[in-house]
């Protein structure tokens, strides 16, 4: 009988489907993305780390080294076009043109609470960090791929602007149904010049932060509002955001793919 092969098996050899191609993977110092860093690496990408946490960008790219992979780590503000500029050209000159760009940065300042409550300051914090930061990065890295003829954009939404809710943290869930309706038109727009654009959104996903967050009985609570009941994980999103920036999604774009144990149901 021949035994089942695991995700490290995969990961080996006949699993390096990003071999030869250089990825960006933004906000990868930790949570999401450092999962999505790991796993393009063991894909065989060269891959960009990047962070604002000089210790957490090298923790991971460490990580990615010491497993034998290919990795430098740049550190950069994404809320600023110089920063972000500087950002490509010291991904240029470290790891080579950007191939894979997954647009992971973000997160939610603000905490949930009535629209009325929430300040300019706290608003735009939101907006800046999730879908100015977005736009900022693709907007500087689509020329080189365009010019190429070749790439792959992944954003990152969330399933909180898929399905509306009175406890959703309103702007980071605004910030974050525009990143898709902003992946549509990249999508539309680069298409033609062979350049793909993908959004994934997950769930509730277990990082390493909201492990120690989110309280146990409040994690069996939100387990048993999934179909598949389980909470997702960093790693759950690393595969899909491999797959979607593989050739074997290369006829796939401008969509959005929730990764939430079927808990989006749209």
């Amino acid at each position: 009988m021949t035994a089942v092969e695991g995700p490290d098996a995969v990961a080996g050899e006949a699993g390096r489907v990003l071999d030869g191609r250089v990825a960006l993977v933004t906000g990868s110092s930790r949570g999401i993305g450092a999962a999505i860093a790991i796993r393009f690496a063991k894909a065989g990408a060269r891959v960009v780390v990047h962070g604002r946490d000089p210790q957490a960008v090298e923790a991971v790219r460490g990580r990615i080294v010491g497993d034998s992979g290919d990795a430098v780590g740049i550190l950069a503000d994404l809320t600023h076009g110089d920063e972000v500029k500087r950002l490509r050209a010291e991904c240029e000159a470290q790891a080579g043109p950007v191939d894979v760009l997954v647009t992971n940065a973000g997160g939610s300042p603000v905490p949930p609470g009535p629209i009325e409550d929430i300040t300019e300051e706290a608003w735009r914090a939101s907006v800046d960090a999730n879908l100015t930061a977005t736009f900022l990065t693709i907007r500087t890295f689509l020329p080189g791929m365009k010019a190429r003829g070749c790439g792959c954009v992944v954003t990152m939404s969330s399933a909180a602007a898929r399905r509306p809710h009175p406890g959703s943290p309103v702007a980071y869930a605004a910030a974050k149904a525009a990143i898709e309706l902003l992946t549509k038109d990249l999508a539309a727009q680069a298409g033609p010049s062979g350049v793909r654009a993908v959004c994934i959104a997950p769930e509730t996903i277990l990082t390493e932060r909201n492990q120690q967050q989110i309280p146990a009985d409040v994690q069996e609570r939100l387990r048993m509002t999934h179909p598949i009941q389980r909470l997702g994980t960093p790693e759950d999103v690393a595969e899909a955001a491999l797959f979607l920036a593989s050739d074997a999604a290369s006829w796939i774009s401008g969509v959005v793919i929730d990764v939430a144990g079927g808990s989006v149901l749209v």
